[in-house]
């Protein structure tokens, strides 16, 4: 890495960011700092916004309003030497089927000044035993691999991820968190995005949720689900219609906050195994059946639910 990676002050900037597809705004008064040397995560839905925001940091697309820093350099002023210093893995990467492994890291490697070997960045990647393989009979998992090892190839300082590991088995996904760690220890920056809460608690060291193109809460994963003033959420499905609404449910003792949606009742609750005696107890005494019950500690999910309204796959 270069001492610019590893400087104070932030890698990435922008301020008051927005893009536009005729009536349709992607990216709405958008402001980001990505610090160096931290993993940064963009969590939203589909359709949030989080691609066209990075595709704009990578130099891809140009914004209507706004202002981008990355490195300390801008783009349209320094193209040259920032695609010199980052590494971009696309939502998809399409790469040639009748080419080896080897191969396409080594055309990749040859864009570049500076950069590992070719067999270190197989060994990175842990792609060695896969180096005469041609890409079309590489598996969903190493394929995502290799679409990273294209990313790496010059020893970036900054990464750009967009859906790392959408599509890929628990395993696939395991290898390639390994991947970003052994990145990360080497001193490098991450800005990915997700829409995946477990990627954002495990990978990020700070995360921005997005909604409609806006940020609407940004912190440290425990921060945000600390947010929420409760530690965990109960969530039950009545079997039918009925008169009961939450705002009867969050006087129950523990209960901090209720929202209710369609037949759907979601609690926020500090004392759970108090919470749900008191809440059967009170179905039971208004002649109400339960069609499902679940309790789970509180996740970024549950900050997006309490933000909006909605689930993170709603859209």
């Amino acid at each position: 890495m270069t001492g610019a990676a590893a400087a104070a002050g932030p890698v990435v900037v922008c301020r008051a960011l927005r893009k536009r597809y005729g009536s349709v705004v992607a990216v709405d008064g958008l402001d980001l700092e990505v610090r160096a040397g931290e993993c940064f995560g963009l969590l939203g839905p589909n359709g949030a916004g989080k691609t066209t925001a990075v595709e704009i940091l990578e130099g891809l697309l140009e914004p209507d309003e706004g202002r981008v820093e990355v490195l300390g350099l801008t783009w349209g002023s320094h193209d040259g030497e920032l695609r010199q210093r980052i590494g971009v893995q696309l939502q998809e990467t399409q790469l040639n089927e009748k080419l080896t492994v080897e191969e396409i890291v080594r055309l990749y490697r040859s864009f570049y000044r500076r950069g590992p070997s070719v067999s270190r960045v197989l060994q990175m990647v842990q792609l060695e035993s896969k180096r005469g393989s041609w890409v079309s009979r590489l598996s969903g998992g190493q394929k995502q691999r290799l679409a990273v090892a294209c990313a790496l190839v010059n020893e970036p300082d900054l990464l750009f991820l967009d859906e790392p590991t959408t599509g890929l088995d628990p395993q696939s996904r395991r290898q390639l968190w390994e991947l970003l760690a052994g990145f990360r220890a080497r001193g490098g920056t991450i800005l990915l995005t997700t829409h995946y809460m477990d990627e954002a608690e495990t990978l990020c060291d700070r995360v921005a949720i997005v909604d409609r193109g806006r940020v609407i809460a940004l912190g440290t994963p425990r921060e945000l689900v600390a947010s929420l003033g409760a530690g965990h959420v109960v969530e039950c499905t009545l079997a039918g219609p009925s008169g009961l609404g939450a705002t009867g449910l969050a006087a129950l003792p523990g209960v901090t906050a209720a929202s209710a949606s369609g037949r759907t009742i979601r609690l926020r609750v500090t004392e759970p195994h108090r919470v749900v005696p008191a809440l059967l107890a009170e179905l039971d005494r208004q002649g109400i059946d339960l069609a499902g019950l679940t309790v789970h500690q509180a996740t970024l999910e549950d900050v997006f639910v309490a933000r909006t309204g909605r689930h993170l796959r709603d859209e």
